[in-house]
């Protein structure tokens, strides 16, 4: 059994990876580097990811996948984006997150979005390799689900007819953003990773 170094200390991602790698041993930085903290600095989800990634990389001298992800709200002009975790502060709160967006979202009809991933893969020495996914939904007001976490209760997938915290883990890997990123980076490196 292989470990994956996943350079997030956010549950919610590292189960999502569990879920998506389930022969692996899924470690959280935390874990292994618990004062590991990278200033998101990067202007796109792809640049924070390799931010991450090459930073655990080079600290750990170890192969390291780092992802940022978000919701991109096509009527607020891609609101929030990378600053989806910290878009009602930095105290990063899932529910004023939620709030937020369903306040500035008040009297718009379009409510079209997407959930983005970019992940990136870096080794020690090797050029790190980014991978993108995405998710089409709309946001509802009403927050329906318990499982998933962050904008989950109020991103309606269509073509399911349900929220993605209405979907079971197996179900939300199968059509995610996270999910469809990973499928692209295990078509390319994921024997690394089995």
């Amino acid at each position: 059994m292989n470990d994956i170094i996943i350079a997030s200390n956010n549950k919610g991602k590292i189960n999502d990876f569990k879920a998506i790698f389930p022969k692996a041993n899924v470690i959280g930085i935390s874990e292994i580097a618990p004062d590991f903290d990278v200033e998101e600095t990067g202007m796109t989800f792809e640049e924070n990811a390799i931010l991450k990634a090459e930073t655990a990389s080079k600290q750990l001298k170890k192969i390291v996948i780092a992802d940022d992800s978000g919701l991109s709200v096509k009527a607020l002009n891609g609101e929030p984006g990378i600053y989806s975790a910290r878009y009602a502060g930095e105290q990063k709160n899932d529910q004023d997150n939620i709030d937020k967006l369903l306040s500035n979202l008040q009297g718009i009809e379009n409510r079209e979005a997407e959930f983005v991933c970019a992940i990136a893969v870096s080794e020690p020495g090797k050029e790190t390799l980014t991978y993108v996914g995405k998710a089409q939904g709309e946001i509802i007001d009403e927050q329906r689900g318990e499982n998933g976490f962050g904008y989950d209760p109020i991103f309606f997938v269509p073509s399911l007819d349900r929220t993605m915290a209405e979907l079971t883990v197996a179900e939300k890997s199968a059509i995610s953003h996270r999910g469809n990123a990973i499928k692209l980076m295990n078509e390319d490196v994921g024997e690394r990773f089995q």
